[in-house]
């Protein structure tokens, strides 16, 4: 008897549904050896863990977990977010480049430089794991947008305009005037265009996203969100928000955060939840995953911990904290807290059914595309 819609919609994600589905599935490829035949994007991530010293070098053990992970490429956020003096944010980008380039010398063999979309595929063949360099926050080049050629050159490939407060180019998606891009703004994203730099949308406002989708002439993405229908949320986005984003080109990517499941430490369930989400609502073209964490898995130790209730603590005296941060809401879920949660979560996609095709899709053939048409200058 085949197995309807309804039937799939039924199972929960603890039932055995590989079972059921095993003899209607055509393909023989596993989990593991789809994964590993895939390129895998992590629309944005951080190599290593949390460690004490963000300039430190990583560990051999951190770069065994990014060995580990099979990951193709990772967009990784360099530089700072939140108020400060835009030159002194310029200089902290430039020397957090400076550390991650030196990091890449130091690491031939496990990471590689992305510049351009053919690099990922250098980086799959080679078995390396590519770094992106992005910013999260435009108050660098708030005051002077000639800044951004200078960090096009430097190997910036995607940003944001705003964080989650105000800067000269826009509201961020805390601020309750809600105004949306400033002139300023505008012609900042038409810079990006040219120079072939991704607009991320993902911390900007309401009416920031839509003028930013407006104003650009290039596919745009939200590299790291979740899904407002699921879970209210000023980071999450609208069905019409996802909607215009695809029919544009672009991208939406669930991340693995605590506001998934409304300040709740998430689970593998609640990443797959705003998935399936997101793909009935923008397609299976426009859906990927840029989890918002570290590559190698979260240990609870008290070092650790200390690290996030100051980070925590630090957030909300700057103002930039969003509702639900708590200094005991872990950034990660526990039953993805591996190297290689991508891969469970491509088990799990496909126990729900979700053609090898769609997954492959997921895992980072959507943000390879994205950037092959959005990095030519």
């Amino acid at each position: 008897m085949p197995i309807t819609r309804r039937d799939l919609l039924g199972l929960s994600l603890t039932t055995s549904i590989g079972a059921v589905l095993a003899t209607r599935l055509a393909s023989a490829n596993t989990p593991q050896t789809l994964y590993d035949d895939s390129i895998v994007i992590d629309g944005l991530g951080f190599p290593g863990g949390l460690s004490a010293d963000d300039s430190a070098p990583l560990s051999a053990l951190e770069l065994e977990h990014i060995k580990e992970s099979g990951l193709t490429a990772l967009h990784l956020t360099v530089g700072a977010v939140g108020t400060m003096p835009p030159l002194q944010a310029f200089e902290k980008i430039v020397r957090n480049i400076t550390e991650w380039e030196q990091q890449i010398d130091r690491n031939p063999g496990v990471m590689a430089r992305i510049r351009e979309a053919k690099d990922i595929t250098t980086a799959k063949s080679s078995g390396k794991t590519g770094l992106i360099y992005g910013l999260q926050d435009g108050v660098s080049f708030e005051d002077d947008l000639d800044r951004l050629e200078a960090l096009h050159q430097l190997g910036i490939r995607v940003i944001q305009p705003t964080y989650n407060r105000r800067n000269l180019l826009g509201d961020g998606c805390m601020e309750p005037a809600d105004a949306g891009l400033s002139r300023w703004g505008d012609e900042a994203i038409e810079r990006m265009n040219q120079l072939g730099i991704l607009v991320d949308l993902s911390h900007c406002g309401r009416q920031t996203a839509a003028d930013g989708i407006a104003a650009s002439n290039r596919p745009v993405s939200f590299t790291h969100t979740g899904c407002y229908a699921l879970a209210e949320h000023p980071r999450h986005r609208t069905d019409e928000e996802m909607k215009v984003v695809a029919d544009g080109g672009g991208v939406i990517g669930i991340y693995i955060m605590p506001y998934l499941a409304r300040g709740k430490q998430p689970t593998a369930a609640d990443v797959i939840a705003h998935l399936e989400h997101a793909i009935n609502v923008a397609g299976e073209d426009h859906v990927s995953i840029g989890t918002d964490g570290t590559v190698s898995p979260t240990e609870l130790t008290d070092e650790y911990k200390e690290k996030f209730r100051n980070g925590t603590a630090e957030r909300k005296k700057l103002g930039i904290a969003a509702p639900f941060e708590t200094e005991t809401g872990y950034l990660f879920a526990n039953d993805l807290n591996t190297p290689r949660r991508f891969e469970t979560l491509t088990g799990l996609l496909l126990e729900r059914g979700h053609s090898e095709t769609r997954v492959r899709k997921i895992l980072g053939a959507n943000l390879q595309r994205l950037f092959s048409e959005t990095w030519k200058s």
